[in-house]
């Protein structure tokens, strides 16, 4: 049976002129007009406005909010109709050949990547990177960082030890530069991410990018990339999976209690209490002094008032500025701004209640487990209860769990199934122990919280990822290696374990140009509510930007926020104890791998080419793959990045670049 398909009435905000009415309705019709076949590489806004003579937007922000999501989401796919009430519009449909589905999605990532692609600062740094530059004796361009396709097809035939035609190896990028070339890190990551096919773009939070690098090339050839950063919060297929979901931990809590659990309850709600800053509530008069366990009902909704005063005074952005320049370690300072001021509160007054539903049953039996079975049983205690887990689990996702957000290989190694070598290689001990390395540090949220130096745990349990396609392979699929590859014992193995689908929502399918002109919809509409980008204000500041906007439009912003691509959800558990050691039941991670191993990178690639690469490499049809990756001028090599047809290609520029890469 085929699947009904969904229309979505859209008309202007009833507050729009006449005017802006009919200028929407002239574009929706316009946009009707347009080919299905030719919408997909990036329609010119100007130019659909131009057609519906809609004017100067920037005069009229809720049409210029309208028309640019309009424009967007029919470049996206989304099917367009206008009757006699006016125009509605139907969500794309997902193919369900393999083949033509991924075309689909191709095609809608190349909008935002082809759209940043063309931006002059994109392009001058791109031309930068291809320019030689002079490093030491040599000329050196980034072609120097890539591998003639030719010479390693020729090296691998040839070979008598094929571990010494690749050797891979993981390098962390950070800010220093590469001995070789003379290129900062960075830039290398940077270059061969925009060869992706969807639009490059920072992470907030954590976020460690990573090189795999060939040293059996004479200036260490990029193989692919990778990058660990901070993970998406709530992923219900993830969080089941590891067995920290809230209802299904309260259920085995219920159905197996421990005195471990129990301990764990108890600890869990006295430092969570002593980790908030109140001198300033308590000069205030919000809570009594040292009164942190001998608050009621009363104090509880004065901090909940508090809370309330300061996010609005917060929204109003009086000190947004104030904010961003606090420095880092003052964390005092960055306790007592309206932002964190306004958290505290709110997090204080949940606690309280907390400890006095749940913590009265532990003050009253010494008994770690009896305690817990009792406020189980109390209806109002166990609704606490699933609170504190909420909260755990909310404090530790982001610090015990990361997303692989970038991993894939660059030509001609992609032809050898080496994005199953970079995804090893991210999760092995060498990335673990650096990103410990990394993040053994005060953490910002928490510490302003505290008002004082908070570490938080930066022990990885689980890294989680997704496909770039929602069907067909995946570098990922039936990724595993036996644990001893990376120093563990036994006979456990390790990998990418399929977890499910993910829900196809996000704003991924939405240009810059039509974000900034719902933020200012939105900011010229009166809201009460600002996004400020400022960290710890909330998860996703772009998310939050568009629904605000999309809101005061008056669409519907969790039926527009669906764009559509369906992805395989995976995950790599890293440690034994996965459940209890990423709530904090455990103290300690039970490691699957050795963390401290230094030779992993060796085992990992040795393993990876008996598994997967030296069985490909003797098929004809990938011998001529890499083949067709020639570094000869001019050069066309699968690992340089392909600027949109419509760009002028700079030829001089790319020519000297290409010679220095011979």
């Amino acid at each position: 049976m085929t699947k009904e398909r969904k229309y979505i009435p859209l008309s202007m905000p009833a507050a729009a002129k006449r005017s802006e009415r009919l200028g929407f309705a002239r574009l929706a019709s316009y946009l009707a007009t347009l080919d299905p076949t030719t919408v997909g590489s990036g329609l010119d806004h100007d130019e659909c406005a131009k057609q519906a003579n809609l004017g100067v937007l920037f005069e009229h922000p809720a049409l210029a909010a309208a028309a640019h999501t309009l424009i967007d989401l029919v470049d996206q796919g989304w099917i367009i109709t206008v009757d006699r009430l006016g125009p509605m519009l139907s969500p794309p449909e997902v193919s369900s050949e393999k083949d033509v589905e991924r075309t689909r999605v191709r095609r809608q990532e190349h909008v935002r990547r082809n759209e940043q692609l063309r931006k002059p600062s994109v392009r001058r740094f791109l031309l930068g990177m291809e320019r030689a530059h002079q490093h030491g004796d040599r000329a050196i361009s980034v072609f120097n960082l890539m591998r003639d396709g030719r010479e390693l097809a020729d090296s691998l035939a040839s070979a008598i030890d094929s571990s010494s035609v690749i050797k891979p190896y993981v390098q962390i990028v950070d800010g220093s530069v590469c001995e070789l070339t003379g290129f900062r890190l960075h830039d290398i990551w940077r270059y061969f991410r925009h060869t992706w096919s969807n639009a490059y773009s920072t992470v907030p939070g954590r976020s460690m990018p990573i090189l795999i690098r060939d040293a059996a090339t004479p200036h260490h050839a990029v193989i692919g990339l990778a990058a660990i950063s901070s993970p998406v919060v709530q992923i219900a297929e993830r969080d089941a999976w590891i067995g920290w979901d809230t209802d299904m931990f309260l259920s085995d809590l219920e159905a197996n209690p421990t005195e471990k659990a129990g301990r764990w309850l108890e600890h869990r709600i006295e430092s969570q209490i002593d980790e908030i800053y109140t001198d300033d509530l308590v000069q205030a008069g919000v809570i009594e002094p040292g009164g942190r366990r001998s608050y009621t009902a009363d104090t509880v909704a004065r901090l909940r008032a508090d809370a309330e005063r300061y996010r609005q005074k917060h929204h109003r952005g009086s000190t947004i500025r104030a904010v961003r320049n606090i420095e880092k370690d003052a964390w005092v300072e960055r306790a007592e701004s309206h932002l964190f001021r306004s958290k505290r509160s709110a997090v204080l007054a949940d606690l309280f209640e907390i400890a006095e539903r749940v913590g009265g049953h532990f003050a009253d039996e010494p008994d770690a487990l009896q305690a817990l079975k009792q406020a189980l049983q109390d209806p109002k205690a166990r609704a606490q209860v699933r609170k504190v887990i909420r909260r755990a689990r909310g404090e530790r996702v982001g610090t015990v769990v990361a997303d692989l957000t970038v991993c894939g290989a660059v030509a001609p190694y992609n032809a050898l199934a080496a994005g199953k070598l970079v995804g090893a290689l991210a999760v092995s001990p060498k990335v673990l122990s650096a990103y410990r390395a990394k993040y053994t540090r005060p953490s910002e949220i928490a510490s302003a919280m505290a008002g004082r130096a908070v570490e938080r745990e930066a022990r990885l349990s689980f890294i989680g990822t997704t496909s770039l396609y929602g069907s067909g392979s995946s570098q990922y699929n039936r990724l595993f290696w036996p644990s001893t590859v990376m120093g563990g014992s036994g006979t456990t193995k390790m990998g990418y374990f399929e977890l499910g689908r993910s829900r196809s929502f996000g704003t991924s399918h939405f240009s810059e140009e039509t974000v900034s002109a719902l933020v200012r919809l939105s900011q010229v509409s009166g809201s009460s509510v600002r996004v400020n980008s400022i960290f710890g204000e909330g998860v996703s500041p772009r998310l939050r930007k568009v629904r605000l906007g999309l809101a005061a439009l008056g669409w519907p912003a969790n039926d527009l926020l669906q764009h559509g691509r369906e992805r395989i959800l995976y995950g790599v558990p890293l440690v034994d104890n996965l459940r209890d050691f990423s709530l904090g039941l455990d103290t300690e991670p039970k490691y699957l791998l050795d963390p401290d191993l230094e030779n992993a990178d060796e085992a990992v690639a040795g393993w990876w080419l008996e598994r997967w690469a030296l069985n490909r490499a003797s098929q004809q049809s990938v011998q001529d793959s890499m083949r067709a990756n020639s570094l000869v001028r001019p050069v066309h090599h699968g690992a340089r990045v392909q600027m949109p047809v419509d760009v002028e290609t700079e030829e001089e520029g790319f020519t000297q670049a290409a010679e220095a890469g011979q």
